[in-house]
């Protein structure tokens, strides 16, 4: 799946005392109700940020992810992540694929009845 939003914020790098490292951004979507999104980036992963600055606009590949915890009550819970795993800056001045128009040399559409001459009916209904 793929994001396509401007960077609203960037964290730094997280190192937890088991090694594992990561580093979170915010996306802010460009719809009619834009949304800000989190996204993670682990290990390997968060040397993708580095030429991110705030303000670009980007497109983030990511994978979304779920995890099942039960609390010492016995009431299970469950949580979603968001994990980016690529990304690239989208230029702001028509970045968008446009669609391809129509070729000139097209054949021209004709409004004559192609079956008008064609009497010979044999339908049996």
């Amino acid at each position: 799946m793929e994001l396509q939003g401007t960077v609203k914020k960037l964290f730094d790098a997280q190192t937890f005392a088991s090694g594992f490292q990561k580093r979170e951004m915010v996306i802010l979507t460009q719809e009619q109700y834009p949304q800000p999104i989190n996204i993670e980036f682990l290990s390997d992963k968060i040397s993708l940020l580095d030429n991110v600055r705030e303000g670009e606009t980007v497109k983030v590949g990511i994978n979304i992810r779920g995890r099942e915890w039960v609390s010492p009550q016995g009431e299970t819970k469950y949580f979603n992540s968001i994990t980016g795993w690529k990304i690239e800056k989208v230029m702001d001045n028509g970045s968008e694929p446009t669609q391809a128009s129509p070729s000139q040399s097209a054949a021209p559409v004709s409004n004559e009845n192609p079956f008008a001459g064609d009497d010979d009916d044999d339908l049996p209904f």
